[in-house]
Parts: structure tokens; C-alpha cells; sequence
């Protein structure tokens, strides 16, 4: 295939994560040393920077403060929540990222985010192939949902997992303390897939892991999870519960309190305050002292205990985009493909984004417990491999050296 020249674009868009930034730089960096691609993009806060005309010039950017990337969490670039219209009945947002990439000769688009993400990138994919313009699009991933399609796993997920069991046996060791009876309710992310949740059980590889854990994939009742605890503080006087956010009802209902009717730019609902309601009803059953605990949006940027593999794999999602992509390849996703069995190993392959985009991975049914309330060790061994390795980022004064981005704004050429 000929040499394609031109500028190229990275977005960053969804909840950000401990290593999302590592992917970026995956991206940028291998960019800036291809010749063939003439000027690197960053969209301010993902594809509404396109379509607001508001893009960062990446090759103005200190190498070392961009070496930082590697290293800090969220989102450098800036993230969105912004769903695009289904082309076919309403094209205003299409035409206009066309117009800004024939601006600036835009000929490489890479999108990095989750589920969502991928659905925007498909649809502009889809678009830029229909009107015969000529830009190879790459979709590289992220979620600490671990939900996408169509690879082993996802770049954040593993920080994410090492995040909530470390703090999980933390507070295990906290709640041992008193030889009074304590329960412990700890809420951890995930709407529709429990991989988050799940991970607490790695705590219990060091001892001190959840009693009981409750993951989306399994309806939960209400009664039955009031005995499950109640049987275990009866017989130890502590009980430790790790649930996810998404749990619900036989019926589809979220057990939630803070369900609402506010929902975001994809319409999903806002989830919280399940540990909340969670503790009050274990404490009005039992007597019992009960405390909840949110670790909210602590599990996603809590980059002080990333995954070395998870920053490794994350960066190399993004190179990897970037090569297929100058090497000819369009409308793709960067996956992982990955061995366990006699050591972990890991490769990328490439996955339509017709087979990713808006599909949702859940755990294996086989891997959870029969009773619904915990996860077996084939969902340990699967997670355990990924969370190896510290992250080991700069400090100044004993404290986490983020990278600090001059975010220069593009002017014509």
C-alpha cells in the first residue's frame, strides 16, 4: 500500500483511568517519530475538540514532560461524554469533522476510549469510507470496566483491580482491630459487569480478602444477602462485603438508592450510595456496627499503586495503533490476545470495530460461586497475571511528579 501523508489526530474520551495516558503517549510518541505523519493533534476533551476546532500541537510539548504521560492518571487531553447521531438521520457532526480534518490534513484518527468510544469511532470510520475520504482510524482501548469486546482485557482495567484489592485487605486489616463485631459494606464500580468487583477477591490471596462478594452477572435478593452476612457475623463477628454498583433485582432493577433519572450523554444511569443503603439495612437486621464504604472514583485514577504490566500493555496499545495504522490498517481495534498457562504472555491483534463497539464482556457464569456471592479461582488466575509489577512514577517532595502539558492550540499552516 502507498505511502499516506498527512497530520494526525488522538482523543481521549469515557472515564479515565490510571493508565489511559500511557496509551496516549503510546500514540503520540510513535507518531512524532513517523515521518510519513506530518503533525500530531491532541483533541481537547475528545472528539468535541474536533468538532469545536480546538486541538492541541503535540510536537510543541516538552519530551520529558511528555514521558510523564506514562505516569499520570485521568485524562491529559481532556475527556466527553458525547454520543454521535446515527449518520444516516442527521450528518451535522460528520460534515464537520470533515471539514476540520481536510483543514488540517488529517489522515490518521485514533480514538482511546471504552465502549462508547468505539462506537464513536466506528461511526466516523464508517462516514470518512462512505464519502471516499481517506483516513485510517484506530480505536485504542480503555475502561477499568474491563467490558469491551473482543480482547483478553482492557488497559486500566488491571490498576483498577490492584487498586481495590490492596485497599480492600487494607481495610480488612482496619476492621480487625476491636474485638467487637463489625460489618463492612465496600461499593466498587461496575454497571453491567462485575470484573471490578471480582478483583477484591485478590485480596484474598494475602489473607485478608471479602467474605462475600456480589457481582451484576447474578440477580440479587435481598433476603438471601441479609443471611449470607448474618450467618457469617454470627460465627466470626466480622463480615467483609465487596459488591458491585450495578447489582440488581430478578426484575432488572437497580438495588441502588441513588438511581436516578439522570443519565449521561449515552444514557446510562447515574449509579451510588449502595454501600450506604446496603450497611442501614444490615445494621437495622442484626445490631450490628456496620460501616459503608464508596471507593468511587479512587479506583480509577488511584495510579500510586498502578499495574507496571497494565502501563506497559497500555503504552503499547497505542504504538501499536499507530504502526497498523501507517502500515495500512483502517477501522480497527487494538486487542489483547493472552496466554496463562506456564507463564503470562501477551500479544495484540487487530478486531473489527463492527465486532466491539457497543458490546459488553461480563464475567463467565462458570467463574462465579453457585450461590452468587463470591468468585472461583479460575477469576483470580485470570486477574492475578495482570496486576504484577509497581509503577515506580517520579516524585517531588514525596509526592506523585504528574506531567504538567502546555497544551499549545493549533494555528493553521
Amino acid at each position: 500500500m502507498s505511502e499516506l501523508r498527512g497530520a494526525c489526530i488522538i482523543g481521549q474520551s469515557g472515564g479515565p483511568t490510571a493508565v489511559i495516558n500511557a496509551s496516549a503517549l503510546g500514540v503520540i510518541r510513535t507518531a512524532l517519530d513517523t515521518d510519513c505523519i506530518t503533525r500530531v493533534l491532541g483533541a481537547a476533551h475528545g472528539i468535541k475538540g474536533v468538532l469545536d476546532d480546538k486541538l492541541y500541537d503535540m510536537g510543541q510539548e516538552d519530551a520529558a514532560e511528555l514521558d510523564l504521560l506514562k505516569y499520570t492518571p485521568s485524562s491529559a487531553l481532556g475527556s466527553c461524554r458525547y454520543k454521535l447521531a446515527d449518520p444516516d438521520k442527521d450528518d451535522t457532526d460528520y460534515k464537520r469533522i470533515l471539514e476540520i480534518f481536510k483543514k488540517y490534513d488529517v489522515r490518521y484518527f485514533f480514538y482511546n476510549g471504552g465502549n462508547d468510544s468505539m462506537d464513536t469511532c466506528n461511526k466516523i470510520s464508517k462516514y470518512m469510507q462512505k464519502v471516499g475520504y481517506e483516513c485510517r482510524i484506530m480505536g485504542v482501548p480503555k475502561t477499568i470496566d474491563n467490558d469491551l469486546n473482543g480482547t483478553d482485557h482492557c488497559p486500566g482495567f488491571a490498576s483498577a483491580a490492584k487498586y481495590i484489592a490492596t485497599s480492600c485487605a487494607e481495610v480488612w486489616q482496619d476492621a480487625h482491630v476491636y474485638d467487637t463485631g463489625m460489618v463492612t459494606v465496600i461499593e466498587i464500580m461496575g454497571r453491567h459487569a462485575g470484573w471490578l468487583a471480582g478483583s477484591a477477591a485478590l485480596a484474598s490471596v494475602a489473607g485478608c480478602g471479602p467474605d462475600l462478594v456480589y457481582l451484576p452477572e447474578t440477580d440479587f435478593d435481598m433476603d438471601q444477602f441479609v443471611k449470607d452476612v448474618t450467618d457469617i457475623y454470627n460465627k466470626t463477628g466480622k463480615c467483609m462485603v465487596a459488591v458491585s454498583e450495578g447489582i440488581h433485582y430478578a426484575d432488572g432493577r437497580f438495588v441502588s438508592e441513588a438511581e436516578t433519572s439522570a443519565t449521561d450523554g449515552f444514557g446510562h444511569a447515574q449509579l451510588g450510595g449502595l454501600a450506604v443503603k446496603l450497611a442501614d439495612i444490615i445494621k437495622n437486621k442484626t445490631g450490628a456496627k456496620v460501616r459503608g464504604i464508596e471507593l468511587s472514583l479512587l479506583q480509577r485514577c488511584g495510579s500510586h499503586v498502578g499495574s507496571k504490566t497494565d502501563i506497559d500493555e497500555a503504552f503499547l496499545a497505542g504504538k501499536t495503533a499507530v504502526d497498523a495504522a501507517v502500515a495500512g490498517t483502517t477501522d480497527k481495534m487494538v486487542a489483547f490476545q493472552c496466554t496463562r498457562d506456564g507463564g503470562y504472555k501477551c500479544e495484540t491483534v487487530l478486531q473489527p470495530l463492527d465486532i466491539v463497539a457497543n458490546f459488553e464482556k461480563k464475567v463467565p457464569r462458570e467463574w462465579i460461586n453457585e450461590a452468587g456471592n463470591g468468585v472461583k479461582q479460575e477469576f483470580v488466575d485470570y486477574v492475578l497475571p495482570l496486576i504484577q509489577g509497581e509503577a515506580n512514577g517520579p516524585k517531588e517532595n514525596s509526592l506523585p511528579r504528574f506531567a504538567r502539558l502546555k497544551k499549545v492550540l493549533t494555528v493553521d499552516m
